[in-house]
């Protein structure tokens, strides 16, 4: 094996791992506790044995009580290494043999945590042979009576790289072993061996043979893999070389640590991915409607509209009306000063307005309103949530449900910010000219006339000149006051056509505002939710592929 073939495998595993990583941080409270903190332990377990360089492969021989572990490790190791008694249990602590002594493999058990320690001796010609690299470990009984020796060996076999799984023909479907232990390694088949111990204890024929075919079919409806099942005898030595052989194959491909590692990174993520959806919904137009619509109602819309069509008739009373009743119209309240709102007469920034002025005097929202809000705010978390699992549906819901006194602030400042008035009308300064004139020869025939009066009673009688058989002066003050007001009816017509113009814009300006509090206090966190979901479904996609 080329040291780029293994810095490639390696930045296979690292980078599964990493994805994993990734996924646990993106995906936070919304995955299971339970499988959050076992893959935050592998993450931890795979960055520390990756770490640990070089070509050592551990190798766990795992087994039930009396299914004659110890006395095969012996065998393969060629003395009495491991202790063997007739009282049961009678593996205490892992036991490692080592074979080769071109790497020292302190390091690598010390994090194992592995005391005791045999060097095996190779053949002095070739060394170790085909098993140079290996630790071999004799675990504790897994179904030992002493919690402390099932402990210890389940430590182990967390840490190991390859699985040798030691049974025997009274115990091979024992339900512990398949249901704990071979069940859950469904991607680890590359870095296993099933091995059926004393069959030399079998008496009938085809005895072996038939058992071992049963023991395939056990452990291939676990998932855990097809696997020839080696034969072996501790006591005549059977199968002892196919044993030592199938170790060989995998301790001379140096990989086994890795094949390990990614086949836990790959059921660690298979299982977190039961926390997640397989896609996300979107959000629905429709909900985002009806959410704005309900908050438009709660902004006081509707109010504010109602004052900016009263604002544009009093401004257009006030620039076309008949001169001589403008005064009227002055003496009417602004309708959107009365709410705090409008155009400011000092110029400020919106910013200005908000720091001086705080809060509109727009009516609170009703009881009905904000309940309208509350429920549009739930239909478009419900609808954003639907087909997720229970815990991002309830992040999903809680996103789309912003605190009242938040929203309703950001409601009143999206209406104090928002223009509400907008240029005036070209046609109300020709209205007002053509006013001023009629109003002019009004008062011209007016005068006039009181001229003609004043002279009249001095006894100096003028000539009035007519037109027709009206006197000019009669004319000019009927025609100026009775076109001034047919123009100011029509004006008045005009306007109120024109203040139903003006709400319509300034409704879609308030619309837009309206809006924008709902994507920022609404949609943008229900879509950092649905963000947040997609990531760690897709690195835990990529961790498990």
């Amino acid at each position: 094996m080329s040291r780029r073939d293994a810095g490639s495998r390696g930045a296979t595993l690292m980078w599964r791992t990493d994805q994993l990583d990734d996924a646990l941080e993106t995906g936070g409270a919304e995955l299971d506790p339970e499988r959050s903190e076992t893959a935050t332990e592998l993450v931890a377990k795979v960055r520390e044995r990756w770490a640990l360089k070089g070509g050592r492969t551990v190798v766990a021989l795992a087994g039930a009580t009396g299914s004659g572990k110890s006395t095969l490790f012996n065998a393969l190791v060629g003395e009495e290494v491991s202790r063997i008694g007739a009282r049961r249990p009678t593996t205490s602590t892992a036991t490692a043999a080592i074979w080769g002594g071109s790497e020292d493999p302190s390091e690598l058990l010390a994090w194992l945590g592995i005391d005791a320690r045999h060097h095996v001796a190779g053949d002095p010609e070739t060394g170790a042979g085909d098993l140079d690299g290996l630790i071999l470990v004799d675990l504790p009984d897994f179904d030992s009576t002493e919690e402390a020796h099932r402990v210890e060996a389940d430590r182990i076999l967390a840490r190991a790289d390859v699985f040798v799984w030691v049974t025997d023909p009274q115990k091979y479907a024992d339900a512990r072993l398949h249901n704990e232990y071979l069940a859950p390694l469904q991607d680890h088949e590359t870095v296993m061996l099933v091995v059926l111990n004393q069959v030399d204890r079998i008496q009938e024929e085809d005895g072996a043979d038939r058992i071992k075919a049963d023991l395939r079919k056990l452990v291939a409806a676990d998932g855990a893999g097809d696997f020839e099942v080696i034969g072996t005898s501790a006591r005549t030595h059977d199968g002892l070389d196919d044993l030592k052989g199938a170790i060989g194959e995998v301790v001379a491909h140096r990989n086994a640590a890795e094949q390990r590692l990614v086949g836990d990174v790959k059921g660690t993520a298979r299982d977190l991915l039961e926390d997640v959806g397989d896609d996300e919904a979107r959000l629905d137009p429709e909900a985002d409607r009806q959410l704005v619509l309900a908050l438009e109602q709660a902004a006081g819309v509707p109010v504010v509209l109602d004052a900016v069509q009263r604002d544009y008739l009093r401004q257009a009373g006030n620039h076309v009306g008949w001169p001589f009743t403008r005064w009227v119209s002055a003496l009417r309240p602004d309708p959107l000063k009365r709410l705090r709102l409008g155009d400011n007469p000092a110029a400020i920034t919106p910013v200005d307005v908000k720091t001086a002025l705080g809060r509109s005097s727009l009516p609170p929202a009703s009881p009905a309103a904000r309940s309208a809000v509350d429920l549009a705010t739930r239909q478009v978390g419900e609808a954003a949530g639907a087909g997720l699992p229970p815990r991002w549906a309830d992040a999903v819901a809680q996103a789309a449900t912003p605190h009242t006194g938040e929203l309703a602030d950001a409601l009143d400042q999206a209406v104090m910010n928002t223009p509400l008035r907008a240029r005036n009308p070209m046609w109300w300064q020709m209205v007002n000219l053509l006013q001023w004139l009629l109003a002019l020869v009004a008062i011209a025939g007016l005068v006039w006339l009181v001229v003609l009066g004043l002279f009249g009673f001095l006894q100096m009688p003028l000539d009035v000149p007519t037109w027709g058989p009206f006197p000019i002066p009669v004319l000019m003050l009927a025609g100026g006051a009775v076109f001034g007001l047919l123009l100011a009816l029509v004006a008045r017509a005009l306007a109120r056509v024109g203040a139903g113009r003006r709400r319509q814009a300034i409704e879609d300006r308030l619309a837009g505002s309206v809006a924008e509090v709902a994507r920022e206090h609404v949609s943008t966190p229900v879509s950092r939710v649905l963000e947040r979901h997609k990531v760690t479904r897709q690195q835990l996609q990529a961790a498990a592929r």
